[in-house]
């Protein structure tokens, strides 16, 4: 299985223009982070998990011509806004693309893209087929996936795993049965926004309790704000076994 990090980044806490800031003015490629996204490459399925704002840019840079599969974790716009540009996908392998997410996020999607579900709408709107996910595993092809719920603030949202790799992203909390589904990874992926306290996001150390808690092999955090800092320094902090993750970084499981 292959992982390739397609966004590590955040809307929380990023300046709308270069502030001249140690972020903004790095050299270092790592702190160049587009919304959060991953691709998965596994049992002959390429899969993504959500499609922000940044969507059309990260499949162009990652080279990715192949998708049977988008995922969602959850309905907010950093993780859902590029939806439109699913049609591209629609138009070089002329089918329709499968999503797969909750009734309440496909529901915020029929309201902000009301063009894509309605089925009288033009011959160029993007395809899809929209399955509901429950918590519940679910297949594609020879490949079994499983829901893990985590709760983002408030709103319970979705993690992933797939095999041996676990991926979680906007979790505050998570209940030890949904736990349970983590432990022993091979690698974990999770939010850990900043060092600051925040209401709906683990700082680092809260991840670092979780990734302490069910143990994988190795860690990656995610969800990255401009707030923590250069890559660099904060990475070299980080305990064994556990790094920042960046941009095109690329995992084998």
């Amino acid at each position: 299985m292959k992982i390739t990090f397609l966004g590590t980044g955040t809307s929380q806490g990023v300046p709308v223009i270069n502030c001249g800031c140690e972020v903004c003015t790095s050299l270092d490629f790592r702190d160049d982070r587009l919304r959060t996204s991953v691709h998965v490459e596994a049992e002959g399925k390429s899969i993504i998990v959500d499609s922000g704002p940044d969507f059309r840019q990260q499949v162009l840079r990652a080279g990715i011509k192949e998708l049977d599969a988008i995922l969602y974790t959850h309905q907010h716009k950093d993780h859902v806004a590029g939806l439109d540009d699913v049609r591209g996908f629609n138009f070089s392998l002329r089918k329709d693309i499968p999503i797969f997410a909750k009734a309440d996020v496909i529901a915020q999607l029929e309201n902000e893209f009301p063009y894509i579900f309605n089925p009288n709408g033009y011959g160029g709107a993007p395809r899809i087929v929209v399955n509901e996910l429950k918590n519940q595993p679910f297949s594609l092809g020879q490949l079994n996936i499983q829901p893990i719920e985590v709760i983002h603030g408030s709103l319970p949202i979705f993690g992933f795993r797939i095999k041996d790799f676990v991926y979680i992203t906007d979790a505050k909390t998570i209940a030890a049965e949904e736990r349970e589904k983590c432990r022993n990874a091979k690698v974990l992926v999770v939010n850990g926004l900043q060092f600051q306290e925040h209401v709906s996001h683990f700082t680092v150390q809260e991840a670092l309790d979780f990734i302490a808690d069910v143990k994988p092999e190795q860690a990656y955090l995610t969800h990255i704000s401009h707030r923590l800092g250069r890559h660099a320094p904060v990475d070299r902090k980080l305990p064994q076994g556990v790094n920042l993750a960046f941009d095109g970084l690329v995992v084998e499981v």
